[in-house]
């Protein structure tokens, strides 16, 4: 199917998870992708000269790679501030966007970091602040019909010594040390066109509820219409209509029920439950007025209760693996769709059933898979790294759009917006910070009161959902000592934790499951790369699997233990403590890696 073809609501979820905002697809667009004109600008000089109006770039870039990256084609890693973007938008694009009279025509981008302006034609049309959430801008006043083209003008900064913007994993020294890599500057993630009527749907999350068998749609249009507006919504399994309801639009924000009969069957509703074992999916088709767009979403529970994660009200435990999120060729961009789709795969080949996405708001495709391939994942915050108020404000501000992006995905099961201190390093004597991890925990919550909210993950929490434990001990002894029944653990909240840190700072612990979070980290460095290093060293593919089975047997003699997250998926740069190397190639045998991580053979 090519991308401007109209999308049946069927096949929705079969667009080859390239579609870049899979929840809220339209038939028709005209992805951006591919060579823009390019250039740096460490001077500040571009807006005096014109560069909106009339750009002559010297250097060309491959879109949406940041230039940061080989795969971008410019490969400069020092550190650089202030770039230019610049395209020609074709009238045949725009036409295959589904752009005609009457309509809207709206640029998407899914993530450019950190700040950018927008030109079409000279004249600006939008700006965003927020290094990784997706923004669209009306450009439908700027089109120029008299032109053969449409210019397409982006001047971005990034400050890479500002450690008051969220910025995870990326390094604001000029070249990578410690755990912090490369950086990801410009526009990472897809842009692309879309046309819509004058009264679109903007924002759409779906919430089920198995007790008054009912699945619920918020629908966020982009205006308050002027006069009512029809809304219809389908939900369909397996091709077999579950619901339709009928109503209409009076105010921008609108909530819909949906009584879904299937779900009132107590013995019969778990076939239409999602699960990793059995990622069930519902399609979706909204119309609101002359807005016709196809969504999915998973029928499923999550919750803590008496020491345990539960998922769809039974016990689950959860095998998790630390993801960077970050490739060799193109950092925290991803080669491609097919990418995205092939780390989950990998994942689970694994034997895990649960992913913890590190310092990054994942793109969008790869939960698209995770829903559809059947993976459990944790959303977590990148990090600002001072505390004051405009890091708070940067935070609370990203972290909310990335709660409304994400909000839908059935794959995401809790919420990460802290992580060991991370711009919150004195929280342990500092109120302030203590008072930003509570409310940023109870903003996440009223939010999103489905999941729940691992306030600081590791140590030092606040209100925390989930004790979730950061320890790199590798005798297996000390582990399963560590972890063996509940008063172990009580022992450890008692007194100082494994990193030397009180556990949690406020809040009742009572009956909350208790996760090791992180933990492992060998190091087994295949590429004898210069810094290398992990939280203990193996000599050889061997002893890799043998440190990592005793750590793993340690693990799973735990009577207390809910979950755990194995540190870590890939070689990321200088951290060499991966199942696999940089290129995504098992380290030993895949099918011994998931004996290990699961405890079974075969």
């Amino acid at each position: 199917m090519r991308q401007n073809d109209v999308l049946p609501v069927s096949l929705a979820r079969t667009d080859g998870g390239s579609y870049p905002r899979p929840q809220l697809v339209r038939g028709s667009w005209t992805d951006l992708s591919g060579t823009w004109g390019f250039a740096f600008d460490e001077d500040d000089l571009g807006v005096g000269l014109g560069w909106h109006r009339e750009p002559a770039f010297d250097l060309d870039i491959v879109v949406p790679f940041p230039p940061e990256s080989t795969a971008s084609g410019v490969g400069v890693t020092e550190p650089r501030r202030i770039f230019w973007y610049r395209r020609e938008v074709s009238a045949q694009e725009i036409a295959a966007a589904g752009h005609g009279d009457g309509r809207r025509l709206l640029l998407q981008f899914g993530a450019v970091d950190y700040r950018c302006s927008v030109w079409l034609n000279g004249e600006l049309v939008g700006s965003h602040e927020g290094g990784q959430t997706p923004f669209g801008i009306d450009i439908s006043s700027a089109v120029d019909d008299s032109r053969a083209s449409q210019l397409l003008v982006v001047r971005v900064e990034d400050d890479p010594r500002d450690v008051t913007q969220p910025r995870g994993k990326q390094d604001w020294q000029d070249d990578p040390h410690a755990i912090y890599y490369h950086r990801t500057s410009g526009i990472w993630q897809p842009v692309w066109l879309e046309s819509v009527p004058s009264i679109f749907v903007q924002t759409l999350h779906w919430r089920s509820d198995f007790t008054a068998a009912t699945v619920t749609a918020r629908i966020v249009l982009n205006d308050r219409p002027s006069t009512p507006t029809p809304i219809s919504i389908e939900l369909v399994s397996d091709g077999t209509p579950l619901a339709t309801v009928t109503t209409t639009a009076t105010e921008r924000e609108i909530t819909v029920a949906l009584p879904v009969a299937a779900i009132a069957n107590g013995q019969g509703y778990h076939d239409l439950l999602w699960s990793p074992e059995r990622p069930h999916l519902l399609d979706a088709v909204v119309h609101a007025g002359a807005d016709q767009v196809s969504s999915y979403l998973g029928l499923r529970s999550v919750e803590v209760d008496r020491g345990r994660f539960l998922l769809n009200g039974s016990p689950y435990y959860l095998r998790s693996v630390l993801s960077q999120g970050y490739w060799p060729q193109s950092h925290l961009a991803a080669p491609g769709a097919d990418a995205l789709r092939r780390e989950v795969e990998l994942i689970k080949e694994l034997g895990f059933n649960a992913a913890r996405i590190h310092q990054k708001f994942e793109d969008p495709r790869f939960l698209y898979w995770a829903d559809r391939l059947g993976l459990v994942v944790w959303g977590e915050a990148p990090a600002a790294f001072a505390f004051g108020p405009t890091a708070v404000q940067r935070t609370i501000s990203e972290w909310i759009a990335a709660l409304e992006r994400d909000y839908s995905h059935p794959s995401i099961v809790a919420w990460v917006p802290l992580n060991e201190s991370w711009g919150v390093q004195e929280i342990r004597h500092d109120p302030q910070m203590v008072e930003f991890a509570r409310s940023i925990a109870a903003l996440t919550r009223a939010i999103d009161p489905t999941r729940p909210v691992v306030s600081n993950d590791g140590w030092e929490q606040v209100d925390t959902d989930i004790i979730a434990i950061h320890d790199y001990e590798w005798q297996a002894d000390v582990i399963a000592a560590r972890y063996a029944d509940r008063p172990a653990i009580d022992r450890m909240l008692g007194t100082l934790g494994p990193a030397g840190r009180r556990l949690v700072l406020a809040g009742d612990v009572d009956d909350k499951p208790v996760m090791l979070t992180e933990f492992g980290g060998v190091s087994y460095d295949t590429s004898q790369q210069a810094g290398a290093w992990g939280y203990s060293t193996a000599s050889s593919p061997d002893d890799l699997a043998e440190r990592m089975g005793a750590i793993f047997a340690g693990v799973h003699a735990s009577g207390v233990l809910a979950g755990f997250c194995y540190t870590q998926l890939t070689d990321t740069l200088q951290e060499t403590n991966g199942l696999l190397t940089a290129d995504r190639e098992p380290k030993f045998a895949a099918a011994r890696i998931r004996e290990i991580v699961t405890g079974r053979r075969g």
